[in-house]
Formats: C-alpha cells, sequence, structure tokens
C-alpha cells in the first residue's frame, strides 16, 4: 500500500549525516530526525509532528546517568546486507538486495517518567535503513523482551509511544504550510505498541519492513506484504542476550558487531571538517542534541537482531506433532518428527504412506489474446502421491471447454507439489522432509516468445482433520491458446533449487509439444521462476545443514484435459537429488521407485542392490501387502469418555459427542458451553483494521476479511488496487490500507475515476461565484458582502472570515458555521479542525438508472427502456475512505440514502446537487441494508452486529427498533409500501432465512428456510408481486409471490451475489467474483448484459432510481395517516407509534387498524 509525497530519503544511505546534512539525526526520544526537531512539547505523544521523521517508537525517553543508551553506524558489510536483504525479500519477494545499511539501536531506554528503573528492564528497538540501487528500506525491529513499556507522560497524562514516517510541514498556496503526508503503524492505543512485537508485515514475528521511496522521486511508503506468521513454535524475535552482556567499563552496556572497515569517507562530528577518516573503527563520541545525549558507535558492535527468543520445552510441547518429540537447545527449541515419520517437527506425516492434498482454485486467466478472462470461484483441487516411489497425481474441475486446453502445459500446477514429496535419493531431502506443510509458494510463468505471463500462488496450510494437506491456489494472468481437441506433451526436465534458512528458489526452462488435430506439431517454451517462504527452527544448527542446492528430477510427466467432466489432470514422477544428477552404477530399487512395495508400505534400502518393504505407521502385512489396522476395534479404550472414535487409513480419530467439546489438553471431552469469541475478542481473525468477525451461533464465528483487503479472514492483506488500473487515464492512482484514490492530473476536474477538462463547480465554488456576481470588469464582490473562501479542491475552507467586520468563524463541509467558534476583530482566526474528506456529489441526468455501491463511492448506470446504457455511466457520489455497503433511493426528493460501516452511520445526498448530510450517527455498530417508504416518509435498515431491524423518519429523527429477537446476520431489507409488508433476509450460516411481518413489525413469519446459502439480497416488483432473493450459497436467483409461495429459480450457476434489484423483466445484480452488474432475463432465466465498472472492486447494494415514483397509495401518504409520530402502513391500514426515546413526549399508539 502505498501513500503519496510521504518522505524524500537519499538513495544510499552512505552516511547517516546524509539524512539530516543540517543537525544530527538520531533522537534519543526513539527517532531519525529528517529536519531539525523543534521543542519536545510539540512533538511528544504525536505522529504526525511538524517535522520529518522516521519513528521507530517514540516518547517521552530517557538514557540519563549511563542507563540507556543508543548507537549508530552505517555498514555496508556482506554479513549485515545479507541479513537486511532476507528480511527485505521475505516481505517483498520480487524486490532488489541493499547495496549499503545504516543501523540504529536503542538499548535499555528508560521512560523519563521511570528513571529509576533497572537495567535490563528498559526499551529496546532496532531500526535498519537498507538502500538499494532505486529503493530504500525502513526495517524496525521489537523484541519481546525490549517492550518493557508502552507509553510515556507526555503533558500530565499517560499516552501511547508512536511509530510511523512523517514528512512534516509542507508549503501549502503561497504563505503558509499545513501537515504533509505521514504513514502511521501505531495508533493511540497501547495494544497498538505491543503488537509490535507479536506481530509482523514480513513473516517474522516482531520484524517490520518498508519501502520507504523509490528512485528519483521517493514519494512513497510501502508496507510489506506478508502479514501472516509463520507457525507459532514459541520462538519470538529478540535482540539476542549475547549482544547485549557485554558491558561498558563505565556500567552501561555496549551492544556489539563484527568489526567493520569502512569502505566510504567518514568525518568526525567534533569539527567541521578534518579530512577523510579510512581504515579502523569509528572512535565512540557524543553529540549533543540537547537536551538529548546520543551516544554513537561505529566500532565493535555485534547485535543480531534476527534471532529468536528462548523458550522451552516445558511450555510448548503441544506445538509439535503427535509423532514428534520436542528438544531443547540453548538459544531455544525445536520439534523433530520421530524416526518412521518426517517433516519439520510441527507437521510430521508417517514413511511411505500416500499423501493426499485438497484445495481451491481461485483467480482469473485469459486466454490468447482473449479481452475477457475465465474466473475460478473455488474449483476444487485435489492430489493423490504415492510417496514410495515419488509418483503425483493432480486434478483441477470444473475448468471450461475454452481454456481446459491450454492449462495442459502447466503440469507445474503440480510442480511444488512433487518437489515436497519427491523421491530422496541418498543424502537428501524432499520438501516437506525439510519445511513440512506449512509454506507460501509464489511462481511466474513466462511463455516464450510472446512474453505472456501467469502468475501461480499456492499456500499451503498444514495438515487437517482428515490428515490431508490444505492448499489454496489463486491463478492471474494470460497463457497462449492450445487449440480445442490438441494434446500436450511435456518433455522430462529438471530444476535446481537453492535453499537458505527460511527461503527456497528455484528456476527452469521446460518445452512441450503441441500436437494438433491434423496432424502437425510445435515444440514450445515456457520459463518457471519459483520463491518459497516458510518458517524455520533456528535453534538446531545440526538440522538446519540442508545440502544449499538440490535437484528434482521430473519425468513421465502426463496431462489431459477431459471435457466431458470438465477435469484437468496432471500426473508425474519427481526424484531430488545431486545437482549433477549424478548416480551410483548400481542403483538402489528404493531410489529409483523400482520396488514393488505396497503403496502403503516404505522402501528400506540395504546393502548394495538389496531392500526391504515395511507397512508404513498404522498398517500391518509384510510390506509387499499392506493392510489398515482399525485402533478403534483393538484399543478399546482409545478414546475417552464422551466421545467416539473414527477408524482412519493409517490412524484413528476421537471426537467429541454432541454437546462436548475436547478441554484445553486435546483429550477429555467437557460439556460444551457456547462461548461468542467476536464479543469475549477470543477469536483468530485478523485485527480490527483489516478484517470482521461475525458470530454464527454456539462456538462459531466467521472470519471474513473487510473490503480492500483480500485472504481467507484469519490473515488479510491489503489489495493494491493500484495494479489493476482502477483510476481514469487522465487521473494519478494511490493505494491506501484497505482502499485508494483516484486524483485528476493538473488541467483535468473530476473524482478521479472520472476527469474532463470540464470543471464542475462544486457548492462552496457555486456559492462563491453567486456572490461575486459579473461586471464588464469580471467577477467583482458586493461591497460589504461575505464571501466564502474555498480550497483548491472546491471545498470550504475550515476557517472563514469577513473581511468588513473582522469576524472569522469555523464552518462544516457544507459552509454552515459551526456555533462558538466566532473571534472578533483583531483576534486572529480560530484553531478549525479539518472536516476531512470532501464529498462529491454529481448531478444526476434526468431518466430511470441503477445506483450501486462500490467502496467509497456510490455509481450509476443510465436504463433505456430496461437495457443498461453503460458508455454513459459515472460516479454520483464519491466519499473517500468510506465503505457503503446498502443503497436506497427516496424518488419524492430524489435523494440518495446510504449505510457505511466505517463510521457507522447512515446518511443521505440530493442527486440534483449539494454535500452529503448525516442521518444516523449513534447507537449503530454495523449498518447494512437500507429501505425507504417513499409514500410514509419513513427509512428501515438492519444492523448486523445489533441484530435488529429499525425505523426512522427520513431525517433520523423518532426512531423506533421494530425488531430485535431471533436474528443473527440480518442484512438486505426491503419494503412494499402499498400493500404494507417488510422482507428481510438473515444469512445465519447455520439457519440462513427470508422473513416478512407488516412494516410495523407485526404479523411476523418466515416465509423461506429450505434450500438457502447465502441469501444477501433482495427485490420486489410491485407490478409482477414477486420477490426475488440472490443467494451466494446456493449460487442462484430465486423468486415467489409471497402470498402464493409459488418459489422457482429465475436464474443458476451465478457466482457471489450481494446486492439485487428488479426494473419491469430484468433484474440487476452486483457480483463480488465478477466486480460486475449483471442484467438478467428474469422470464427466460438467462444473462443478457454485463457491466464493470472502471474501478474493479467489490460492488455491494444496488437499487432503481425511477424518474418517477411507482403508482399507489397508503394510508400513511396522507396528514401522516392521523397519527402524531410514526406511521407505518400494515396490509389492514396503518399503526401509529412512538419512537423509542419518547419520554415526556406527546405521542398516541394505535395500531394495525383503519381510520
Amino acid at each position: 500500500t502505498v501513500l503519496p509525497g510521504l518522505l524524500a530519503y537519499p538513495v544510499a544511505c552512505r552516511l547517516l549525516a546524509s539524512l539530516c546534512p543540517d543537525a544530527d539525526p538520531i533522537n534519543t526520544n526513539g527517532f531519525v530526525a529528517m529536519a531539525q526537531p523543534s521543542a519536545e512539547s510539540t512533538y511528544l505523544g504525536k505522529m504526525p509532528a511538524g517535522f520529518g521523521m522516521i519513528a521507530a517508537l517514540h516518547g517521552d525517553l530517557d538514557t540519563g546517568d549511563g542507563v540507556g543508551k543508543v548507537y549508530y553506524r552505517q555498514d555496508a558489510s556482506p554479513a549485515t546486507l545479507r541479513q537486511a536483504a532476507e528480511q527485505i525479500n521475505r516481505a517483498f519477494p520480487e524486490d532488489d538486495e541493499p547495496e549499503h545499511a545504516v543501523v540504529v539501536t536503542w538499548v535499555d531506554v528508560a521512560s523519563r517518567q521511570h528513571h529509576d528503573h533497572s537495567r535490563g528492564d528498559g526499551l529496546e528497538k532496532q531500526l535498519v535503513i537498507a538502500s538499494a540501487e532505486t529503493t530504500s528500506y525502513a526495517i524496525l525491529l521489537y523484541p519481546r523482551k525490549g517492550m518493557q513499556f508502552a507509553s510515556t507522560a507526555v503533558g500530565g497524562s499517560s499516552q501511547a509511544m508512536q511509530a510511523g514516517f512523517s514528512k512534516g510541514l509542507v508549503n501549502y498556496l503561497v504563505f503558509s504550510t499545513r501537515q504533509g503526508p505521514y504513514y502511521r503503524i501505531t495508533t493511540e492505543r497501547e495494544t497498538s505498541v505491543r503488537a509490535l512485537a507479536e506481530e509482523t508485515n514480513s513473516g517474522k514475528r516482531g520484524v517490520w519492513v518498508y519501502e520507504i521511496g523509490t528512485s528519483p522521486y521517493f514519494t512513497s511508503v510501502a508496507p510489506g506484504e506478508v502479514t501472516d506468521l509463520p507457525p507459532d513454535t514459541g520462538l519470538e524475535s529478540r535482540v539476542s542476550e549475547e549482544a547485549t552482556s557485554k558491558r561498558y567499563p563505565g556500567g552501561g552496556q555496549q551492544v556489539t558487531y563484527s568489526p567493520y572497515e569502512p569502505e566510504e569517507e567518514v568525518y568526525r562530528k567534533e569539527q567541521p571538517h578534518q579530512g577523510p577518516h579510512h581504515g579502523g573503527q569509528f572512535t565512540v563520541h557524543t553529540v549533543q542534541y540537547q537536551p538529548q545525549v546520543v551516544v554513537v558507535d561505529d566500532g565493535d558492535i555485534n547485535v543480531d537482531v534476527f534471532s529468536y527468543n528462548s523458550e522451552t520445552c516445558a511450555n510448548n510441547r503441544n506445538k509439535c506433532s503427535t509423532f514428534a518429540d520436542c528438544k531443547d537447545y540453548a538459544s531455544g527449541y525445536c520439534c523433530h518428527c520421530r524416526p518412521g515419520y518426517y517433516g519439520n517437527g510441527i507437521q510430521c506425516v508417517s514413511e511411505g504412506k500416500p499423501q493426499r492434498m485438497n484445495g481451491k482454485v481461485n483467480g482469473r486467466v485469459y486466454v490468447g489474446n482473449s479481452p475477457s478472462p475465465v474466473e475460478f470461484n473455488s474449483n476444487d483441487l485435489h492430489s493423490y502421491v504415492v510417496a514410495n516411489d515419488g509418483r503425483a497425481y493432480v486434478a483441477i474441475s470444473t475448468i471450461p471447454a475454452r481454456l481446459g486446453p491450454s492449462l495442459q502445459p502447466l503440469s507445474a500446477l503440480g510442480g511444488v507439489i512433487g518437489w515436497a514429496f519427491a523421491l530422496e535419493q541418498p543424502g537428501y531431502k524432499n520438501g516437506f522432509s525439510i519445511i513440512g506443510g506449512e509454506f507460501t509458494c509464489q511462481a511466474e510463468v513466462t511463455f516464450l516468445p510472446a512474453q505472456e505471463k501467469l502468475t501461480i500462488k499456492q499456500v499451503f496450510s498444514g495438515i487437517d482433520e482428515h490428515d490431508h494437506l490444505v492448499v489454496s491456489t489463486t491463478l492471474e494472468g494470460r497463457v497462449p491458446e492450445v487449440l480445442r481437441g490438441s494434446t500436450v506433451q511435456i518433455e522430462p526436465y529438471s530444476e535446481i533449487y537453492q535453499y537458505s534458512s527460511n527461503l527456497i528458489t528455484s528456476s527452469s526452462t521446460r518445452d512441450y509439444t503441441v500436437s494438433l488435430d491434423d496432424g502437425s506439431a510445435e515444440t514450445r517454451t515456457y520459463q518457471w521462476r519459483q520463491t518459497i517462504t516458510f518458517q524455520s527452527c533456528p535453534n538446531d544448527e545440526a538440522a538446519r545443514a540442508v545440502l544449499p542446492t538440490q535437484m528434482l528430477s521430473v519425468d513421465q510427466v502426463f496431462v489431459m484435459y477431459d471435457s466431458n467432466n470438465e477435469l484437468i489432470r496432471y500426473a508425474m514422477s519427481n526424484k531430488i537429488g545431486d545437482v549433477n544428477g549424478e548416480v551410483t552404477s548400481q542403483e538402489n530399487s528404493c531410489f529409483t521407485g523400482r520396488h514393488g512395495c505396497d503403496t502403503n508400505a516404505v522402501c528400506r534400502p540395504e546393502q548394495g542392490t538389496q531392500f526391504t518393504c515395511q507397512c508404513a505407521a498404522g498398517f500391518t502385512g509384510d510390506g509387499r501387502s499392506c493392510y489398515d489396522i482399525d485402533e478403534c476395534r483393538e484399543i478399546p479404550l482409545a478414546c475417552g469418555e464422551h466421545s467416539v472414535c473414527n477408524n482412519q487409513p493409517g490412524t484413528f480419530r476421537c471426537e467429541c459427542n454432541d454437546g462436548y467439546q475436547f478441554a484445553s489438553d486435546g483429550h477429555t471431552c467437557i460439556v460444551d458451553r457456547p462461548v461468542d469469541h467476536c464479543a469475549a475478542g477470543s477469536h483468530d481473525c485478523d485485527i480490527t483494521e483489516r478484517a470482521h468477525c461475525s458470530y454464527s451461533g454456539g462456538s462459531s464465528y466467521i472470519c471474513s476479511c473487510l473490503p480492500g483487503f483480500q485472504g481467507h479472514g484469519r490473515v488479510c492483506q491489503d489489495i493494491d488496487e493500484c495494479q489493476s488500473a482502477r483510476c481514469h487515464q487522465k487521473a494519478v492512482c494511490y493505494n491506501t490500507q484497505g482502499s485508494f484514490t483516484c486524483q485528476c492530473r493538473p488541467g483535468y476536474y473530476g473524482d478521479g475515476f472520472y476527469c474532463s477538462s470540464e470543471h464542475t463547480k462544486s457548492q462552496c465554488e457555486t456559492h462563491r461565484d453567486r456572490l461575486l456576481g459579473s461586471t464588464e470588469y469580471g467577477p467583482q464582490p458586493v461591497p460589504g458582502q461575505y464571501v466564502p473562501t474555498c480550497d483548491s479542491q472546491g471545498a470550504y475552507e475550515a476557517s472563514q472570515c469577513h473581511g468588513s467586520i473582522g469576524h472569522c468563524w469555523c464552518v462544516d463541509r457544507n459552509g454552515l458555521e459551526i456555533p462558538g467558534t466566532r473571534t472578533g476583530p483583531g483576534r486572529g482566526r480560530p484553531l478549525c479542525i479539518e472536516q476531512g474528506p470532501t464529498v462529491h456529489v454529481y448531478p444526476l441526468p434526468p431518466g430511470t438508472h441503477l445506483l450501486f455501491a462500490q467502496s467509497g463511492r456510490i455509481e450509476f448506470v443510465p436504463l433505456e427502456g430496461y437495457n443498461m446504457k453503460k458508455t454513459e455511466a459515472k460516479t454520483v457520489l464519491h466519499l473517500p475512505e468510506k465503505v457503503i455497503i446498502g443503497v436506497a433511493y427516496d424518488c419524492v426528493e430524489k435523494m440518495v440514502y446510504w449505510t457505511d460501516i466505517t463510521s457507522p452511520s447512515i446518511s443521505k445526498a440530493n442527486l440534483q446537487g449539494g454535500g452529503a448530510i448525516p442521518v444516523i450517527r449513534s447507537d449503530l455498530e454495523s449498518p447494512e441494508g437500507i429501505a425507504i417508504d417513499h409514500l410514509g416518509r419513513t427509512l428501515f435498515w438492519t444492523d448486523s452486529m445489533k441484530d435488529r431491524i429499525e425505523v426512522a423518519s427520513l431525517d433520523g429523527t423518532k426512531r423506533r427498533v421494530l425488531i430485535d429477537t431471533n436474528l443473527v446476520n440480518p442484512r438486505a431489507i426491503i419494503v412494499d409500501p402499498v400493500n404494507g409488508n417488510m422482507y428481510w433476509a438473515d444469512w445465519n450460516r447455520d439457519a440462513p432465512k427470508i422473513e416478512t411481518s407488516a412494516m410495523d413489525g407485526t404479523n411476523r413469519r418466515v416465509l423461506v428456510k429450505d434450500d438457502l446459502g447465502l441469501p444477501n439480497g433482495l427485490t420486489y416488483d410491485p407490478q409482477s408481486s414477486q420477490l426475488c432473493w440472490a443467494d451466494a450459497g446456493t449460487h442462484m436467483i430465486e423468486c415467489m409471490n409471497p402470498a402464493q409461495g409459488d418459489r422457482r429459480k429465475a436464474m443458476g450457476a451465478i457466482q457471489y451475489p450481494f446486492g439485487i434489484t428488479s426494473h419491469g423483466k430484468n433484474i440487476y445484480y452486483t457480483d463480488w467474483r465478477r466486480d460486475a452488474v449483471i442484467m438478467v432475463d428474469r422470464q427466460a432465466g438467462t444473462e443478457t448484459d454485463v457491466f464493470l465498472p472502471q474501478k474493479q472492486t467489490r460492488l455491494y447494494g444496488i437499487t432503481t432510481a425511477y424518474a418517477q415514483c411507482p403508482s399507489g397509495k397508503n394510508y400513511c401518504a396522507v396528514n401522516n395517516g392521523g397519527c402524531t409520530h410514526l406511521c407505518l402502513a400494515t396490509p389492514r391500514g396503518r399503526s401509529c407509534l412512538c419512537p423509542n426515546n419518547a419520554l415526556g413526549v406527546s405521542c398516541v399508539e394505535s395500531e394495525g387498524g383503519r381510520f
């Protein structure tokens, strides 16, 4: 994710002084300054600061009395650069390696309020600024034992320390300045500070990597891309004990690095210039930086910032596999598979036992020159490996015929699986033996000669409860076309694997032959480059002594596309061995795979060519024939009380009876007491800024990534929308966490998604120009008249002044004065708070339109008859940094209403022009569905966190809860004002349903509860009396007449619908997988058109904005139905209801009767 215009760093950090040429840059308060810092009172407890800084973790810190110290040095030694490159490449797998580095270390620094601390209980952290040829990086390291406190005293109160990047004040207009761009790593909460030692963006706990500039402009800060942690082995990032144990003679502590011989000219700081300092080590000297003192050392320093915390097996034995032992080492512990099993100790499988893999395939692939991709939507992937001969089989289902033949060359989809379980030659190990079953493989395929590229990302997440390895595959890119009916033959190939502690790379060139129907054939080639990242155990040096290179040999490659069953199949034999391919003159059959052992047996080599076959654990027999042992029958007490034993091939599993769950020991079954882990905070979803936890009954919950992030909910990564050309061609794209913004280039106007050379005036500009008037000499203000000032984006300036009377005041985003902010003559401008992003509303042209929500915007597509005029689609409302879920349209006042889950809030805007108007901003948690009764002038909505349905008048007053029982995940809601009915959908995964009631909440009943999956959207067509819903679980659109119950399928085989609306014979729905608005002929049951917005992100709610209100009346349409407050239509007439907050208000209720 990128923030524009943040910092201007040098490419090579050859001298730390170059970071801040006019001042000493290192500060004991925990930051590196890019300019002369201001007084402490102006920046402590604040981020961003008024000057440029890199804040490792800044607060009111102290190094007095020789207790804490700060060291820095410039370093280009190979060892340090290798360490930095390892962290950078883990966070940014494709980036360059650094050439120079600056290392800053804060050791045992105290909080000034606790200056009397003991040595060893202070704060420790480290900042490494590393520079490659074109890019610089900041590596921040936070050891657990060094995070002794998270806040310091500022202005008499305790405030959390801050980490991040700030450009400081920048020039604005001509004579003023304003805060420049910044990037915050922490928030105002102490939990965000403590999380620095527990989480990561680089794949290693406590290590955070940021790209902080790209030559020659240095205009961005981008965080690392690997936020998921490896398997928790209890080994945490730390600054090693050895590194901080060597004492200064004076009682302080010295951090030691290996001796460094400077290659650059180095100047001492005591004098302006003494000439170059060559050779030897830097002397220790003090730099005065009032009132701080920084000890700078570039001598014998050797802090190992990339090691782990020491923990023992006593508290972590359960983190090893059931088939592994735990062993303590001097620096921590490691897990080792027992004899008869292999793996990394965290994941162990039985030797000789066949291995099965299951997973899903997602993504999109273009074929040949086709402008439209073939999309994968959780296609099934299954794999089977005969481990004792290295034969691997892979099958992927539901591959359409226009793609299937062209995937045949990609046997590489099963390549990493073959490597993981390849037949091992003497002295060599396959992938699973080294790294286990939790790793990530990122590969790039380049087809020659046309340079088509395909990226393959496979995430292996370990062994599931069925002893199957779980893999998730994502495909993105383009492949050359292979014509239908063609066959593909892949020649044997070899691939060199290069190993380091947590990174494996490989590359190869592969040839394949395409044989066409006419008998002709051609040989083609593609290049393969692959990176595998994983987490190793660093404490056992002997276990890490894997050969730096090994060669995977692949032959007997078979590929086939089965068009009848839409299946692609791959098969191959895999061996791992010497890079030179050397073999002995007499090969043992165990190493060739030609041994004849049972598929559930391991081949044991003996002297010469002799061998024996031994059944794998959990099987019995002579090795040539092996049979499963039924442990449940032969070991009656294999499982304890309140449980059942289930036999499985080679093993067995215990499962608790209904109403019981496993205790913390993983074996004893105890009474299951439901826990709402979402409310308790005991869930394992990603942080709230990236993911949402949804309670689904019992002790179950669902993790889902927030819009703008991708993943399975437990780990969510930011989507870089700027990589997909989302903005207008005359705009610049800036990616942010969970979102992005588009800004029109100079000379163009608009919201960035649509830019034009014709400028549409904002509300402020219209207001200003109307008051200025026009004369033959140009616009001239009326003498004594107040004229508002607008900023460069057309928004009202936060502070406004009336020059004639000398008064100034603060205004909101609509230009209205904020009470209590006015100042008199001579008192200057008041301090006004910026009102946040400007809301841009662009007038809606005449006619009927579709309105749909897409993250922070509402767009429209004009309708001509029932067809979409896609070329005229535009943005009607732009709300940066918001996530709009539901939309509704009031045809009377031409207003659009929407729900926003980021605030959370409900707002409205006039589509003829004007700003956003808040309607409801309190007592909301996750407002989603929204509906308007244009006759009774009321607003209805669902809240999926509060689990209730509410109503209010259109201005947000007279608010009342209608339904708050038996709701789990209410989302879609619609009303039928003419007949007085309300409908809503609850997508509770355990019991999804569609319900109805009168609009006053009475006469509630379930309409549909069977054969539902994830009913996301609802629509009602008053002309045909058809209620239709879109279900992302069943992948169907269905309809029914609520009064008759005649349910029928309107459209099948859709992907992931969210919102739905209807107009005449057509249904229009938004789809998350296709990022599109799809038009369906409801009567024919066919898809008739697709609209792809320029911004390709998730689409949410959709509604129809009618040119004229639909015909019909209800009892609330005239004189509010005679009610004092809320008038709600019912099938029999209307109900008069009082708001929930009507205490002390004269309100009369009457329910359900006619008048």
